[in-house]
């Protein structure tokens, strides 16, 4: 072959021409960034490397037996379970998932010990106790603390950078086998599992099994780029689709509940939302496409920066957003007293606008009772009630003093892409026409034709978003 190797790129271009008609000649010349000798040997590398960084988590809890005891030691029971972490400072500080430790009275932390020979049985484990330093449940990570002496520890990765396709290994102890390890790849980097979080997860293929939650997902240069968290499954089984939180976000909770205990999440008071066709005719946006603001809190840091309800976001600290959700996990990433630049379209003038990010406050949402005679909303398939004062006093979160409160919906009555009515919601407008009452709302309804876009102003738990439909 002039010299050259046959290699197996070389091989596969001569198969194409053969069944396509391509000239092995017409095959670009590309040069792999690593030949499949070299793979093997930094999976191998990477494997030894980081399974010293792996542990093995067992906690055990007490709870109340089960029914009439024979004897007074059988009033309390024991559970046990385990997972996985990952050292991730040579202090002894190690991260999990908050699902492995939460509610646990004893935790122990089984360490790998250093190989005393060849033998390929390894070089057995160690147990230390372990003490928790803070749980954050709605990242489902937490952190643990042992006091062991120096230990090996993992970096944290940039997960910005992870690529579909990229190859990873999961680490951890599934089914309760002891730091094992699995290849996969990156199926997915930004993976959404609730249509309302900001948490997003990294999707792969490696394996990952009960007791492989909280060991780490690594790349080939040894770094932490997720932490495993779950798996997804109609029978129970693996089905080859696995969930990691992210290692840009794992970091950020890493640091502040080390640091305080708690995650003091940063806010600017703002809800975004994808801009889609329907919404943009509706709103009269002039764009079809990208991310438009449809809340600013009042009194919130965007709203003492100038920000407004309409806002067309074009970037988030100079890189560009294309979707709400995009933006939601942009902040969701800062933390207290960050300061984030938005650009925003308004008018057709563009202008920059930093944004101090304070910390988030919980919002507290409220129902009531009905008549469905009287309330029933057919059009949106809701029962709704007028907003007065007897009921604002029980939604403390209400910001507006008129509207309709949706009290239950009809499933499946209408659809949205960007989520539908629920129970609590208040609605404000209909196509940018303010309602106050039942009526209003019906009238308001019916001036919306047969498939014409149909944008509800609603606020839910605090917040004011759009939801569009089309007019049935």
């Amino acid at each position: 072959m002039n010299g050259g190797r046959w290699t197996r790129r070389t091989a596969a271009a001569a198969v194409a021409g053969l069944l396509f008609g391509i000239p092995v000649a017409a095959q670009p010349a590309v040069r792999p960034a690593v030949m499949s000798g070299d793979v093997s040997t930094a999976i191998e590398t990477t494997a030894r490397v980081a399974s010293a960084a792996v542990v093995e988590i067992f906690k055990t809890t007490y709870v109340a037996g089960d029914g009439q005891t024979a004897r007074a030691t059988d009033l309390v029971a024991t559970q046990r379970g385990s997972g996985s972490g990952v050292v991730v400072d040579a202090g002894g500080y190690i991260v999990t998932n908050a699902h492995v430790v939460r509610g646990a009275q004893r935790l122990r932390v089984e360490l790998p010990a250093p190989p005393a020979g060849r033998s390929i049985l390894g070089g057995g484990t160690r147990s230390v106790a372990a003490t928790v330093v803070g749980l954050d449940l709605e990242t489902d990570l937490a952190v643990l603390k042992v006091d062991a002496g120096p230990l090996p520890a993992l970096a944290f990765g940039d997960s910005d950078a992870l690529r579909r396709g990229q190859l990873v290994l999961a680490f951890g102890s599934p089914l309760g086998l002891q730091n094992s390890v699995s290849l996969g790849v990156v199926s997915a980097v930004a993976r959404q599992l609730e249509a309302e979080s900001p948490m997003i997860y990294v999707q792969t293929d490696a394996s990952i099994h009960s007791g492989s939650s909280g060991g780490p997902l690594v790349d080939l240069q040894g770094r932490i780029v997720g932490v495993n968290t779950l798996m997804m499954s109609r029978g129970g089984g693996y089905e080859g689709i696995g969930f990691a939180a992210p290692s840009n976000i794992v970091r950020t909770v890493y640091e502040q509940l080390r640091a305080h205990g708690r995650v003091k999440r940063g806010d600017i008071g703002v809800r975004a939302q994808t801009i889609t066709p329907e919404l943009a005719a509706g709103l009269a946006l002039g764009r079809p496409s990208g991310v438009v603001l449809s809340d600013v809190l009042p009194r919130s840091p965007a709203a003492r920066a100038g920000l407004v309800v309409g806002d067309v976001v074009l970037t988030l600290d100079g890189k560009p957003m294309e979707n709400g959700r995009q933006l939601q996990v942009g902040l969701y990433r800062h933390v207290v007293g960050d300061v984030v630049t938005l650009e925003v379209l308004r008018n057709g003038v563009a202008t920059a606008f930093p944004v101090a990010m304070t910390e988030r406050l919980e919002a507290v949402a409220g129902a009531a009772a009905a008549d469905p005679r009287r309330n029933l909303i057919s059009r949106l398939g809701i029962l709704g009630v007028a907003l007065e004062p007897r009921l604002m006093r029980l939604m403390p979160a209400v910001r507006g003093a008129q509207g309709v409160v949706v009290l239950s919906t009809l499933s499946g009555a209408l659809e949205a892409r960007d989520g539908n009515l629920e129970p609590g919601d208040v609605i404000y407008a209909v196509n940018r026409t303010a309602v106050t009452e039942l009526s209003g709302l019906r009238t308001a309804l019916d001036a919306v034709g047969a498939g014409e876009p149909l944008v509800l102003q609603v606020e839910r738990k605090g917040e004011l978003l759009f939801l569009t439909f089309l007019a049935e």
